[in-house]
């Protein structure tokens, strides 16, 4: 089995949040980093070279393999500011209605500003995720 390359480790995050180039995302980043530190009471690490993580949970897939992964965390794409909810997004559709500006994926949720949402709404989705999580796993 080929092992996860996304691990955390002991780069700064702030070193990190301080070189995304767009000053926009940057400052997002920061509000970002406080609203899940909020929700997790938990201190950030570095998972890989790009992705901004709190917690973790222990999984196991239905093939046998298993692994650790962060419980809730960020990345300051190009493109876009990306959530990662480990829950998926099915079971918040009223809440997404009333984000305001989003996309999403199956795990990630993609905000091009934090201006274009609702922090109360996006904190909200963030603590119903790492619930589910620490109830869960």
């Amino acid at each position: 089995m080929t092992e996860l390359k996304t691990k955390p480790n002991d780069k700064s995050v702030i070193e990190f949040l301080n070189n995304v180039e767009n000053k926009r995302r940057r400052e997002d980043s920061f509000a970002v980093l406080k609203l899940m530190k909020e929700v997790t009471e938990e201190e950030p690490l570095m998972w890989g070279d790009s992705i901004v993580g709190f917690g973790s949970y222990h999984y196991k897939y239905s093939s046998g393999r298993e692994a650790d992964w962060l419980q809730i965390g960020f990345s300051p794409r190009k493109q876009s500011l990306t959530i990662y909810i480990m829950d998926g997004f099915e079971k918040y559709e009223e809440l997404l209605d009333q984000l305001g500006k989003h996309k999403i994926g199956k795990s990630c949720l993609y905000i091009n500003k934090l201006d274009d949402v609702s922090i109360p709404v996006l904190k909200d989705i963030m603590t119903e995720s790492v619930k589910y999580v620490r109830e869960t796993f």
